[in-house]
């Protein structure tokens, strides 16, 4: 590198080999002559000791192996903004408008693309990408605000960016920045945040994905974020979470994925009233508790909470998900590959207990919930614990239902539910005996006699298979929108006859739906 060595080099981040690092000693290392850089990588195998060298500590690393000394000259201290879109935008931009494209056998000049290109000129830009451009400041004076104006959108994701000052001198000069992406950097965090707080009185969304930092951290530096919305963390250092006071209350959306959080410290943010979308995936989450409200009742946590993304977690107990029904905005669940997922004989059990568990979803692992889907799915829920509320204490006269306190903190909904659809009759709870497939699999073609466009579809479904089931099979087959289905069927024994299949709690076998027969599918 022939770049000149900065005053300040202790604390700036250097690239070096295709490694990013933080200088942390500059001098002599004896018995050796020359200066030498002491460097804290970010990736600690690129390393080979932890700051010192014969017994003496130069440096200290986060990581036993994390350091190593390099010479000056093979490092870059990077560029500043300006330099970097330059580079990004303009000199490739001018090499494309004399650019001669061959086509064919012709060669054509690149005329008329000067109108497209010139909305990418500098003072044109609106979003600027700056990925792995080795930015390390702002530059001359005012010559970001003279230069870019107009960006909304800033993403610097893995330069050499090495403090938040360094970052506000650049957001400073852009004052409709509203979006800025700060991922795979390094930034030591400033004494006084309140002070940079104008360089981000603009912004609402920020993305600190990858910058090792904490928790405690980003509450230290959340004065500077005055009015932001959404703020993205997956995959840093944080672990427990302490309660926000007096900031990021305007928050919207939080993203806590790949962080290995102290699970019973997430309430302390469930003062974020504003807050709908949080994600913990990949946090290994095996339980979550509203200790403040009794099964069947709301919770005051979390009030604006909609969308909760749980997927990749620990999670094994439906326990987990009764008590996700306090929350008293929450519409989608997402909670995949979780162990939770293959307690059941098969996934769509599974998914008709989420259904039946929370009273307001409207999408379920990305599946949107239809209206007679959760109807089935609460009838089931209803028979498949019915044996257990009788145990329990249940009966189906209400003045002797009094089911025991530990069934209802298991089963919050399982009272509202048998209100709704009445109790389960008693042949409904007895227990059918199992059965083999290859003898009770019956061939079934489906036919929508309304809709001529559709093609027949031919499934082998078990004669036991109750009628609910079967719609929710055919939502999916159909992909029909938010409609109430209507099905009957024909046989070859009884032709020119219609039977109409009304009770969803009936199995196939009970309308003498046998091998060969076409079930006629309508919708409103």
């Amino acid at each position: 590198m022939t770049q000149q060595m900065p005053e300040d080099a202790v604390g700036r981040r250097v690239f070096c080999d295709g490694e990013r690092g933080t200088v942390r000693y500059v001098g002599t290392v004896p018995p050796t002559t020359g200066l030498w850089l002491g460097v804290e990588w970010d990736n600690p195998d690129r390393g080979k000791h932890n700051g010192s060298h014969e017994g003496v500590c130069y440096f200290t690393c986060r990581h036993p192996t994390g350091g190593s000394f390099v010479r000056p000259k093979k490092v870059s201290f990077g560029v500043n903004f300006l330099t970097a879109v330059k580079l990004r935008y303009e000199l490739c931009l001018d090499e494309a408008l004399g650019e001669e494209v061959k086509i064919s056998t012709k060669t054509v000049k690149m005329v008329g693309f000067e109108s497209i290109m010139e909305k990418q000129r500098m003072d044109n830009l609106t979003e600027i990408a700056l990925v792995n451009c080795e930015v390390s400041g702002p530059g001359p004076e005012n010559e970001i605000k003279k230069n870019t104006p107009n960006a909304v959108s800033l993403d610097m994701s893995g330069n050499l960016l090495s403090s938040w000052e360094v970052i506000a001198a650049i957001t400073e000069q852009l004052n409709q920045l509203q979006c800025l992406c700060l991922s795979n950097n390094r930034l030591s965090i400033t004494s006084s945040p309140s002070s940079l707080s104008h360089a981000f009185s603009r912004l609402r969304v920020l993305t600190l994905n990858n910058c090792s930092i904490t928790w405690s951290q980003v509450l230290d530096c959340a004065p500077m974020w005055p009015n932001i919305e959404e703020l993205f963390l997956n995959d840093n250092s944080i672990t427990e979470l302490q309660r926000p006071t007096d900031v990021l209350q305007g928050l919207k959306v939080l993203d806590l994925s790949n962080n290995s959080l102290v699970q019973e410290s997430v309430p302390q943010i469930s003062n974020l009233f504003r807050l709908e979308v949080l994600n913990l995936s990949s946090t290994g989450m095996s339980s979550i508790q509203f200790s403040d409200a009794l099964p069947g009742t709301k919770t005051e946590m979390f009030p604006a909470l909609k969308i909760f993304l749980l997927d990749d977690n620990k999670i094994n107990e439906w326990a987990v998900i009764s008590e996700l029904e306090k929350l008293k905005s929450l519409v989608q669940l997402s909670c995949l590959r979780n162990p939770l997922m293959d307690l059941e004989k098969n996934r769509e059990t599974t998914h008709q207990l989420l259904i039946a568990c929370i009273s307001q979803l409207k999408i379920v692992n990305r599946c949107e919930v239809l209206q007679e889907e959760r109807r089935g799915a609460e009838l089931d829920y209803c028979k498949k614990y019915g044996r257990a509320w009788l145990q329990a204490g249940g009966h189906r006269d209400p003045e002797k239902n009094h089911p025991s306190a530990e069934f209802l903190a298991e089963h919050p909904r399982y009272l509202t539910l048998i209100q709704k659809y009445g109790a389960p009759e008693e042949d409904e709870l007895k227990e059918q005996k199992p059965f083999a497939l290859k003898d009770q699999l019956l061939t079934i073609t489906f036919e929508c006699p309304e809709d001529t466009d559709r093609k027949p579809i031919q499934k082998k479904l078990p004669s036991s298979m109750m009628v609910q089931k079967v719609k929710g099979l055919l939502y999916r087959l159909l992909k029909l929108p938010g409609t109430v289905l209507h099905l009957s069927y024909t046989s070859s024994k009884i032709e020119g006859k219609e039977v109409e299949i009304h009770n969803d709690l009936k199995s196939l076998q009970f309308y003498s739906i046998e091998d060969g027969d076409r079930i006629l599918v309508r919708w409103s």
